[in-house]
């Protein structure tokens, strides 16, 4: 049972990325604990072992809680979702960050000036 795949052909993509993203960010962990325990005086086998064990462990955790049906059946609900969003297309994209750019740059120049106008203002009230 521990081995048996929850809904193997549902959610592939979702299962994947989850499990690469979370067993990426342990091993570079694990790494991490490696260097830090290489570097003291403890034993070289402990400094090696410790790391390799909880990355194991990590593993397996991460294959059930992946393969338990609620967190299965809330991946494969985002998947699903995912595949109904219309994605913008390469030139509405474009178009679309041309125009916040220009608003930005617009909205920049505007509070500048009304800056600089309250800067001269002010100096002559108080000068």
């Amino acid at each position: 049972m521990l081995t048996q795949i929850y809904k193997p052909g549902q959610g592939k993509y979702s299962r994947l990325g989850s499990g690469f993203a979370v067993g990426i960010v342990v091993a570079i962990g694990c790494y991490n604990l490696f260097g830090v325990l290489q570097a003291s005086e403890v034993n070289p086998w402990i400094a090696t072992l410790v790391p390799a064990g909880i990355l194991v462990a990590f593993g397996v955790a991460l294959y059930w809680l992946l393969n338990k049906p609620s967190a299965a059946d809330f991946l494969i609900a985002a998947e699903g979702e995912l595949k109904k969003v219309n994605w913008s297309s390469r030139k509405e994209v474009a178009v679309s960050t041309l125009v916040v750019i220009i608003v930005v740059i617009v909205m920049a120049v505007l509070l500048g000036t009304t800056d600089f106008i309250f800067q001269l203002v002010f100096r002559q009230l108080i000068g």
